[in-house]
């Protein structure tokens, strides 16, 4: 839409003209229409930001006022009508217009209601904007990652966000448990309110229980005004707690209270302080595990598990990667001014068949690492981080971390032919070729593994 179109809509073809001139002059596009059934066929194409239209005429301006109203379209409306029917300009109103002018018109006033009008009109298409960005930021269809065990994440946070219910997020360090928390809340009836993130673990113990619930005057040396904490702050809104097995015990017990009774406890305060919140909270750690080892409450655990959440790792969703190269790669080029680099189907595959120990975050680093370090317009392998450099030819070195907890080597084994058929497209000579076994050795591996080929 334009923010600089009017459509002028007027029965009397001179003082169309003249409106036309008096507009043109002040710097506007206008267009003209005889009533108001012309002018709602011209609407859809013209898409003006500002219509103008008489209440008195054939077709009249005030049915045109509730077309406009009832389409949805993007417009203000200014309405003229003749002095001494006031009445009906307070009519439209009621129904949506801006604001009225009344005849005989004084042109300097109808131009300084059109600028207000204008002005008007710019800011909520930059709210709209905006409006737009957030959702393609925070919306669940903006979140990267189609892969069937990750859908079914974002289709439970989805339908979670249109409720109350207190979510537990739990996921690998760099799964993106702030992003599905700041989605949540963003398609949630407090997304108008605000979203609070604390992360437990970087607070210091001494300080989290001031920083979390709020002090009063004299509770302690330094307090010299009373202070709201983090959580008042997210009144109406949500709070999300973000590493929330870092909390200490004694901040569980006040945190417990807050969950059940709606009221939170300043430091050195009497009285209670009534609060509205949704809570979100977000781990890494094992939560259940830590009840077990007494180091985390019970009785909190199934406060903040009401609806758990698990983020799979990215090595669970391989064929997310792709995708995820591509928005994070663009938003990083958008973000340094890089538009025109680009990457190579080498290092592609290399970033496709890694096991990012550091998950979505891990990616986005070294994506923003190559662009800005790259000295050409194509990324190539060489310039990939060392732990993401291919094995040297010939190599038998192992090119993953043996987890601590053991391995399965059947499980290796089928991972490893299953990713050689994957890459050659289920070609099992080219497959075999490339493990250094025979195709023979192949078929019978693959048939002791269950794994089917084309």
């Amino acid at each position: 839409m334009s923010n600089n179109r009017i459509l002028v809509v007027d029965d009397d073809s001179s003082l169309r003209r003249v409106m036309k001139i008096q507009l043109e002059e002040a710097g506007y596009e206008v267009s003209l229409a005889a009533d108001g059934d012309e002018a709602y066929t011209m609407l859809p194409e013209l898409r003006p930001s500002l219509v103008i239209t008489d209440l008195r005429m054939p077709n009249s301006g005030l049915e045109l006022l509730r077309s406009v109203g009832k389409d949805g379209l993007q417009t203000t409306v200014i309405v003229i009508t003749a002095f001494g029917t006031v009445e009906s300009a307070v009519e439209a109103m009621k129904i949506g217009a801006y604001d009225y002018v009344t005849k005989p018109l004084d042109f300097d006033a109808l131009v300084l209601v059109v600028h207000r009008a204008m002005e008007r009109q710019n800011l909520l298409e930059e709210v709209r904007t905006l409006r737009s960005a957030l959702d393609q930021r925070y919306g669940f269809e903006g979140i990267a990652g189609r892969s069937k065990n990750f859908l079914r994440v974002l289709d439970q946070a989805a339908r979670v966000s249109q409720h109350d219910a207190t979510v537990l997020i739990q996921g690998e360090t760099g799964t993106g448990k702030e992003l599905i928390a700041r989605a949540i809340h963003h398609n949630s009836r407090r997304r108008n309110k605000a979203f609070v993130p604390i992360h437990c673990g970087a607070i210091p113990k001494d300080l989290i229980e001031s920083e979390l619930f709020g002090y009063t005057r004299g509770a302690f040396t330094g307090a010299f005004t009373n202070k709201a904490g983090r959580i008042e702050a997210a009144d109406g809104g949500t709070l999300f707690l973000d590493e929330v097995g870092e909390l200490p015990l004694d901040a569980q017990v006040k945190l417990l209270r807050v969950l059940q009774e709606g009221e939170l406890a300043k430091v050195g305060a009497s009285t209670p302080v009534r609060v509205d919140i949704r809570v979100v909270a977000a781990t890494h750690r094992n939560l259940a595990a830590m009840v077990e080892d007494g180091t985390f409450r019970e009785d909190l655990y199934y406060r903040l598990a009401v609806v758990p959440l698990l983020i799979p790792p990215l090595r669970e969703r391989r064929q997310d990667i792709p995708e995820l190269i591509d928005v994070l790669f663009d938003r990083a080029k958008a973000r340094h001014g890089l538009t025109n680099v680009s990457i190579s189907a080498a290092v592609r595959q290399r970033l496709t068949v890694y096991r990012w120990p550091g998950n979505v975050r891990q990616l986005e680093n070294v994506l923003e690492r190559m662009l800005v370090l790259s000295e050409s317009d194509l990324i190539s392998v060489e310039e990939l981080p060392e732990e993401l450099q291919p094995p040297t030819s010939g190599s038998d070195s192992l090119w993953f971390d043996l987890p601590e907890e053991g391995i399965s080597l059947e499980g290796i084994e089928r991972e490893l032919i299953s990713r050689a058929l994957e890459r050659f497209g289920g070609n099992q000579t080219h497959a075999a070729r490339y493990l250094d076994i025979s195709r023979r050795t192949l078929i019978y591996r693959m048939e002791k593994h269950g794994i089917v080929g084309d």
